[in-house]
């Protein structure tokens, strides 16, 4: 299983950019894929996953202001990122695994794939 995240960038505050994770080797439908960011010097947030049922959660730190999505056909899902701001500056990795509750989706230790991280940096 392979996972390819892209569309990082430099973005001004209160831009948008949209981040892909394409995924080879296992299907999104059926799996749980998480976003996690890390920034110098702190340890790796959750950002938000979604489910195979399509079903979503979020940090409260990126709630209204990230949307995650996702193309079946395409084998690849999205985090589009809204209202941006400094705080938001961090490498952003997708991970995944097979299908766990919601509840666990924050852990980064549950997943078993991991992208290679796409740099976000917000400037103010």
């Amino acid at each position: 299983v392979q996972l390819q995240a892209s569309g990082g960038g430099l973005v001004q505050a209160g831009g948008s950019l949209r981040l892909s994770c394409a995924v080879s080797g296992r299907s999104v439908s059926a799996s749980s894929m998480g976003w996690f960011r890390q920034a110098p010097g702190k340890e790796r947030e959750f950002v938000g996953g979604i489910n195979w049922s399509g079903s979503t959660v979020y940090a409260d730190s990126v709630k209204g202001r990230f949307t995650l999505s996702r193309d079946n056909a395409k084998n690849t899902v999205y985090l589009l990122m809204n209202s941006l701001n400094s705080e938001d500056t961090a490498v952003y990795y997708c991970a995944a695994r097979r299908p766990i509750v919601m509840s666990a989706m924050s852990q980064p230790s549950v997943y078993d794939y991991w992208g290679q991280g796409t740099q976000v940096t917000v400037s103010s």
